[in-house]
């Protein structure tokens, strides 16, 4: 069993927290030492006291998935031996009630987009395949009660 972790550090300052009026802006830290800039979203907590160019845990949540799912993708596609040269995803997570009358991140809708060099091209069904293959396979995906789709964007061969 392995265990991840994450450090997450807010500090008041001079704000004024019991009127609510405090910034939510914080850091994110990561075991490699990477600090990221965290904040609510601004669709959440109004500006200014979020900040819309930190992450948001709603953001953290969308890029997890994709990026579980890209790299259980990239895997799968060089055991099949096909040669990813590129995967772009522009991944979009939907906030809503769920069944419970809860707001929650009720989809999570992947849009990937490789491209592939080399004489091996798959197909629309292996495509479709891969991507499939990955999302069962991804940690996060199967960690989560949130709808995930995955609508690839079919490329073509590439040169």
């Amino acid at each position: 069993m392995a265990q991840y972790t994450a450090e997450i550090l807010w500090q008041r300052g001079e704000q004024d927290f019991l009127g609510n009026r405090y910034s939510r802006k914080h850091l994110l830290r990561f075991d490699g030492g990477v600090e990221v800039p965290g904040s609510s979203s601004p669709h959440v907590v109004p500006l200014p006291m979020s900040d819309a160019a930190a992450v948001d845990p709603e953001e953290a949540f969308v890029a997890s998935l994709s990026s579980c799912h890209m790299l259980w993708f990239l895997s799968i596609a060089a055991k099949h031996r096909f040669c990813v040269d590129r995967y772009f995803d522009a991944a979009v997570g939907t906030m809503a009630k769920n069944a419970e009358g809860r707001m929650a991140m009720t989809v999570v809708t992947l849009r990937p987009e490789v491209t592939f060099s080399g004489e091996r091209q798959p197909t629309r069904e292996e495509l479709a395949h891969l991507h499939h293959t990955a999302h069962e396979a991804c940690f996060i995906a199967n960690s989560v009660k949130s709808e995930l789709r995955c609508e690839p964007v079919y490329v073509g061969a590439q040169a």
